[in-house]
């Protein structure tokens, strides 16, 4: 994948995954921040942030969360990124990690 196709493909992924935060922060309990081509989603209770950004040079989407750095890598298969060590794709994964920090199920479509 060439540095353009990766661009237009993260773009596409980040902007879908912050619609989805936006529809969800309400009631989820944190708060979505954009900066710098990069979302950041803080959280009060328990407090905490992780950030989602694009790595251009290795053409991953990173997540930094839960004291953990999660790489993840386009998959022509499942037409998105996904996390190679568990198969999650983006959304699902930080729901998960959501989930995980505020210990409410939060769903992200």
């Amino acid at each position: 994948m060439d540095d353009q196709t990766f661009q237009t493909r993260a773009d596409t992924a980040l902007e879908s995954l912050k619609h989805s935060l936006y529809d969800a922060e309400e009631d989820g309990g944190f708060e979505v921040d954009e900066s710098g081509g990069a979302l950041q989603i803080a959280f009060d209770d328990p407090p905490g942030k992780f950030i989602v950004s694009p790595n251009s040079p290795v053409r991953q989407i990173w997540i930094s969360a839960l004291s953990t750095s999660f790489k993840l890598d386009w998959s022509e298969a499942a037409n998105g990124f996904v996390l190679p060590k568990t198969g999650e794709a983006l959304k699902p994964l930080v729901a998960r990690l959501i989930s995980e920090q505020t210990g409410s199920p939060v769903s992200l479509s």
